[in-house]
C-alpha cells in the first residue's frame, strides 16, 4: 500500500514508447537486472508512493495483467509527448513521470518531491534537469502541448508559465549516495554497466524488492 502522504493525489506513469534503436529494438522494460525486469523494479518503487501506476506507450500485450497502458496522445513527439500523455491521461492532479529504462529509482526521493507544492517538481543533477524523473501537475499540460505543436520537443526545457521547484545536486545526494539514481539503459554498454552496478550496490531498494518477493 502507498504511504498515506499524498497517496490520494499522486499517480505514476512509466514512459515505454521509445523504439530503443541503440538496443536493437529491445523492450527496455523487460530487460533483467539482478534477476528482475526493470519494469518490475520500477513498479515496486512507484506503487510504494503512488495510488495508481500506468504505462504510456509500449505493447499492451507485454504489460503485466491489470496494468493500464495508454497510447501516446501525439504521435512522433518523443519523450515530451510521453510526458504530455502522462499528464492528460492521469487520474490524479499530480503525476510522477519516469522513463522505463531507469533501474535505480528511489521511493524516498519521490516522497520528498511530493512534499513540494508546485506545478513541476524536478531534480537537477550535475548533468542538468531530469525531466523523466519528475512530478508534473495538470498545469503543465497546456504549455507542454503548445511546445509540441511548435515542434519544440526537447524534454529538459522547462514549460513556460508554471511554478517550478527543483532539487539540486546537494539535496539529491541524500537520496543517491551511490550516484546511480539517474542511470539509464540506452545501449548494450549501458545495460552491461547497469548489471555490474547492481552487483555492488549496497543495501539498495532493489535488494529489498528481491528479498520481499522471496519471502
Amino acid at each position: 500500500m502507498p504511504d498515506v502522504i499524498e497517496a490520494h493525489a499522486l499517480a505514476a506513469a512509466i514512459l515505454a514508447g521509445g523504439r530503443a534503436r541503440r538496443l536493437g529494438g529491445a523492450n527496455k522494460a523487460a530487460l533483467e537486472i539482478g534477476g528482475l525486469r526493470m519494469l518490475d523494479r520500477q513498479l515496486a518503487v512507484l506503487r510504494d508512493v503512488a495510488s495508481t501506476v500506468f504505462l504510456v506507450g509500449g505493447d499492451p500485450a507485454q504489460a503485466p495483467p491489470g496494468l493500464r497502458v495508454v497510447p501516446d496522445a501525439v504521435a512522433g513527439a518523443g519523450a515530451l509527448g510521453g510526458i504530455y500523455t502522462a499528464i492528460v491521461e492521469s487520474p490524479c492532479d499530480r503525476t510522477i513521470v519516469v522513463g522505463c529504462d531507469m533501474p535505480f529509482l528511489s521511493a524516498a526521493l519521490f516522497r520528498r518531491m511530493a512534499e513540494e507544492d508546485a506545478d513541476l517538481v524536478i531534480p537537477r543533477s550535475v548533468r542538468g534537469y531530469e525531466p523523466l524523473c519528475a512530478i508534473y501537475g495538470r498545469g503543465c499540460a497546456a504549455p507542454i502541448r503548445a511546445r509540441i505543436d511548435k515542434g519544440l520537443l526537447h524534454a529538459a526545457v522547462l514549460p513556460d508559465g508554471v511554478q517550478v521547484r527543483e532539487l539540486g545536486p546537494e539535496a539529491l545526494a541524500a537520496y543517491d549516495p551511490d550516484g546511480l539514481l539517474f542511470v539509464n539503459v540506452n545501449t548494450p554498454h549501458d545495460y552491461e554497466r547497469a548489471k555490474a552496478m547492481m552487483e555492488w550496490k549496497p543495501n539498495s531498494t532493489e535488494d529489498r524488492i528481491t528479498t520481499d518477493q522471496d519471502a
